[in-house]
C-alpha cells in the first residue's frame, strides 16, 4: 500500500486530497474506488489486497474524510467538488479509462461520472445505490451523520462503530478492529474521534428530507454495469434494484445475504463477485 495525494481545485481555492494505491504503478487497469458519505478509502483494503494483483487499485478520501483535508467552506460538500477531485485524480493516474467501484456515496460519484460525455469510466459497480433514495432510508442516515462523538480507547469506538455499521454485514473481530482503527483519528483533548468532519452533513443532507429521483442519469449511462445490493437495504430497495436492470445501462445485480446498507464487501464470496464480473472481457 502506498499512501499519496494531489492537490484539488474547489470552488474557494486548492484543498489535499490523500488516496491509498495498491498494486503495480505501472498498471494501466486501474480500478478507483471511493467510499459512503462519512466513510474513507481504507474501507477498500481488503478488495485492493485481493485485486492488486491484476489492478492498480486506487482508493480516495474525499475531502473531509480520512487523510484528506477538511473544506473551509463547508457549503462545499456537494457533488460537483466530489467530481472534480475525482476527474483531477484520474488525470494524476495518467490512463485513458478506469473501473470504477463506488459504495453508496461513491456510488452516487460514479453513476454522475459514467453519465457524461467522453467518461472515462469503462466499467461501474456500484455497492446499495442507485438513482432513486427513499426518504425513509434518508432519515436513517441523517440522524447518524453530523455527530462528533469522542472514545477513550480504540476498544470504545470499536464499540460504537459496530452498532452504526450494524446493517454492514462485518462478522469477524479482526474486520471491526481494523475498520476502527482506520475510522478514528486521536482527538484535541486527547482520545479518539471520528476521522471526518462532521459539517459534511450540512451540506450533503437537506432540511426536509424527501424522496430523491435521478432516473435521468441513470438513462444516460452507456458502460457495462454492476449493482450489489444488501438483501436489507433501504437505501436501494428491491423494487430500484429490479429496474436499474431493465432501463439504462441495464445493470447486472447481485444480491448479499446477511447485510442492509451498505455490504462492507469485506467477505471473500463479495470481493470474488467484483473480481470476476472486473475479468469479464
Amino acid at each position: 500500500m502506498r499512501q499519496k495525494h494531489i492537490s484539488a481545485l474547489g470552488a474557494y481555492g486548492f484543498h489535499r486530497v490523500a488516496y491509498t494505491e495498491w498494486g503495480d504503478p505501472a498498471n494501466p487497469r486501474v480500478l478507483v474506488c471511493v467510499h459512503g458519505l462519512s466513510r474513507t478509502g481504507r474501507d477498500f483494503d481488503l478488495v485492493a489486497k485481493a485485486l492488486a494483483d491484476g489492478w492498480r487499485v486506487v482508493c480516495p478520501d474525499m475531502p473531509g474524510r480520512g487523510d484528506s483535508e477538511w473544506l473551509v467552506v463547508k457549503a462545499s460538500y456537494v457533488l460537483p467538488t466530489y467530481l472534480s477531485v475525482c476527474a483531477a485524480l484520474i488525470a494524476r493516474l495518467d490512463v485513458e479509462q478506469v473501473d470504477w467501484l463506488g459504495t453508496s456515496m461513491g456510488g452516487m460519484i460514479g453513476m454522475s461520472l459514467a453519465a457524461l460525455p467522453g467518461s472515462p469510466i469503462r466499467r461501474l459497480i456500484l455497492n446499495d445505490i442507485g438513482p432513486f433514495l427513499p426518504a425513509t432510508g434518508l432519515t436513517r442516515i441523517s440522524s447518524a451523520v453530523g455527530s462528533d462523538p469522542q472514545f477513550a480507547t480504540l476498544t470504545d469506538a470499536e464499540a460504537y462503530l459496530r452498532q452504526a455499521m450494524a446493517t454492514f454485514g462485518i462478522t469477524r473481530d479482526e474486520d471491526w478492529r481494523h475498520v476502527a482503527e482506520t475510522s478514528t483519528r486521536p482527538a484535541a483533548g486527547g482520545g479518539l474521534r471520528l476521522h471526518y468532519d462532521p459539517t459534511i452533513a450540512a451540506a450533503s443532507i437537506p432540511p426536509t428530507i424527501e424522496d430523491i429521483s435521478f432516473w435521468p442519469v441513470w438513462d444516460q449511462i452507456r458502460c457495462p454495469t454492476l449493482t450489489l445490493r444488501g438483501e436489507d437495504s433501504d437505501i436501494l430497495t428491491k423494487d430500484t434494484a429490479a429496474e436499474m436492470t431493465q432501463r439504462g445501462p441495464k445493470s447486472a445485480l447481485v444480491e448479499f445475504p446477511g447485510c442492509g446498507h451498505a455490504p462492507a464487501l469485506f467477505e471473500p464470496e463479495q470481493i470474488a463477485v467484483v473480481k470476476d464480473w472486473l475479468g469479464q472481457p
